[in-house]
């Protein structure tokens, strides 16, 4: 596509300020304003017209390499993903799901709870929470083929099978838990007396502490639970 990945100031033709770049301004007002720069309104097009979104990427210093990090950067955009007031359960794109299929360079014990590279679901929390869960999509779990490049032909025919039977189940899919904003006090923190659920949360005031979140995590991990 010969996509560029950099949030710019020449994306605006209208701008809120031209002599301050402020993205997130920038951004809503072209939403409001019908300025939106053609090659991201054309990929808004496809977003608002799916149903499912998938991100197929290799896993890249830990997330996802810079060119897609930067198509997030460019569309789902404040005032077409999220915007004051509508995040998390009231995203723009509630209503519609979302899976991460990637691809690593190591195999799958570096990504387990006690592996080197650290859980799987923590590493992806960034994506799945920060930009999936965030601007509104039911994310489902992702799905992952270790190192294909350094393994058998037949084994990474066994992962096309693997992600095949998957992607026939999809509707079937228990999808990754994120507490509902009704669980968060004012401040955006756990309510007393509710235990996170999550990967990477723990709530001091239900009595959770880090070490004991850790070792709940690992154990669920062990027996084949998703965070």
């Amino acid at each position: 596509m010969g996509w560029n990945a950099v949030l710019q100031a020449e994306d605006f033709s209208e701008r809120v300020d031209g002599h301050f770049f402020d993205p997130a301004t920038e951004q809503a007002h072209a939403q409001v304003t019908a300025t939106v720069c053609s090659e991201v309104k054309a990929e808004q097009d496809k977003v608002a017209w799916a149903e499912l979104v998938i991100f197929q990427f290799p896993m890249w210093w830990f997330s996802m390499p810079a060119m897609l990090k930067g198509w997030v950067d460019r569309v789902l955009s404040r005032g077409f993903a999220y915007s004051t007031g509508r995040k998390y359960d009231t995203g723009h794109l509630k209503g519609k799901c979302a899976m991460l299929s990637l691809t690593t360079g190591t195999a799958s014990t570096l990504y387990a709870p006690n592996g080197i590279d650290g859980d799987l679901h923590h590493i992806l929390w960034p994506i799945h929470n920060g930009i999936l869960a965030y601007t509104g999509f039911t994310v489902l779990p992702p799905f992952a083929a270790w190192m294909p490049a350094q393994v058998s032909q037949q084994q990474r025919e066994d992962y096309l099978l693997q992600y095949a039977e998957r992607l026939s189940r999809l509707g079937d899919m228990q999808p990754l838990f994120f507490h509902p904003r009704q669980d968060y006090d004012e401040h955006q923190q756990l309510k007393p007396g509710i235990p996170a659920r999550s990967g990477v949360q723990w709530n001091p005031r239900a009595g959770q502490t880090f070490e004991a979140s850790a070792s709940k995590n690992f154990d669920s991990a062990a027996n084949g639970e998703s965070s």
